[in-house]
């Protein structure tokens, strides 16, 4: 692949990064330095006019001054190379660290905030604003979609889609509409059987019972505040997985926003409380509040966002945490236990949302 890069240089090692649950990446060195080869294996997101349209926009953001890392152009002028039906990139290398919440001081959660709001600011500018829906929109996992089905074997059937690590909840398709309690009352029915019937139960399954039997007396007690669907002034384009592991810090300073595989038109305040929710999160299920605070100013200033469309966003993601499941069923649906260490602090965070629900509401928007 690298005959296709000349000014690459010659291969020297090629190791995977284990960091990443969709796609393939590895760390290639060469004699003229270190670049980041990226096997696109989404099947959502990995043909190759949505990741061109990925690279343009990561091209046009860099020069905004946007911190990203565009792909490496072949002798063709091309940044997507095709091996066997599957779809690569060579990326730049970037050194950096991934920080957390927890290791960003007030400050540089301000500085965050102030950055996602460029990132949409910025998307507006070169994707268009007028662009309209695209035609792939980077959903998610969440619970809209029905789970039917529990086969004899101990699984769940029937799953509609499964997103990434850091788009927890149902985004919704066309009109983003929220996640229907009933679909979600079906599949806390399916996911509990499931769970029930294991052979060899541990400590996992023990909590997953406990977190299913809370939500679903949680839901019935506020099915009545599905909120409504959001109308277009709300809507843009947004990176679509804006978290942790996906920005890469130098110091204090963010130096690369990375994986635009879920680059598409969604509600952009509630990209940034999803991304708050995820950043700010303490192991114990809690927002780190006056953080989210100074992330939040931050973002509604670089964005122009008012602090009722932040309200409006807070609600919805409120409702798509309550209803969503998405480690459950990569747990029990796919067989797939990569993302169970994220389950205690996830699953903890509706509880205790649903609880504080006004001040985090006010944390976004005071």
């Amino acid at each position: 692949m690298l005959r296709r890069y000349p000014d690459a240089g010659e291969p020297l090692s090629c190791k995977p990064i284990t960091k990443g649950l969709l796609n393939h990446g590895y760390r290639v060195s060469t004699t003229r330095g270190s670049y980041f080869l990226k096997h696109h294996l989404d099947d959502s997101t990995g043909d190759r006019a949505t990741i061109v349209r990925q690279h343009r926009a990561t091209q046009r953001l860099q020069s905004l001054g946007v911190p990203v890392a565009p792909p490496v152009q072949d002798t063709e002028g091309d940044t997507v190379t095709e091996i066997g039906g599957r779809c690569y990139a060579l990326h730049p290398w970037v050194d950096g660290l991934h920080r957390a919440g927890a290791q960003l001081s007030t400050d540089q959660s301000e500085r965050l905030g102030a950055l996602l709001g460029a990132v949409h600011t910025g998307l507006e500018q070169v994707m268009g604003a007028g662009a309209g829906l695209a035609q792939r929109t980077g959903g998610s996992v969440g619970s809209g979609g029905s789970v039917r089905a529990v086969g004899s074997g101990g699984s769940v059937g029937s799953i509609e889609s499964v997103g990434s690590v850091g788009s927890v909840g149902s985004v919704g398709s066309v009109g983003h509409r929220s996640p229907d309690p009933a679909d979600t009352f079906a599949l806390i029915d399916d996911l509990l059987a499931v769970a029930r019937r294991r052979h060899s139960r541990d400590a996992f399954d023990e909590l997953a019972e406990h977190r299913l039997l809370e939500r679903r007396t949680l839901l019935e007690r506020h099915a009545d505040r599905r909120p409504p669907t959001p109308g277009p002034p709300a809507t843009g384009w947004v990176h679509g997985d804006f978290h942790p592991l996906n920005v890469l810090y130098r110091g204090g300073d963010p130096v690369a926003i990375l994986d635009w595989d879920r680059l598409g038109v969604q509600p952009r305040a509630e990209e940034a409380v999803r991304a708050a929710a995820i950043f700010f999160v303490l192991p114990a299920g809690k927002l780190e509040l006056e953080k989210v605070r100074a992330y939040a100013r931050a973002y509604r200033r670089a964005a122009g966002a008012s602090a009722a469309e932040l309200a409006a966003a807070v609600h919805r993601v409120w409702w798509e945490r309550l209803n969503d499941f998405w480690i459950l069923r990569w747990r029990y649906c796919l067989d797939d236990r990569r993302a169970d260490p994220q389950f205690p602090a996830v699953s903890a965070l509706a509880v205790w949302w649903t609880r504080e629900y006004e001040a985090v509401c006010e944390a976004f928007t005071g």
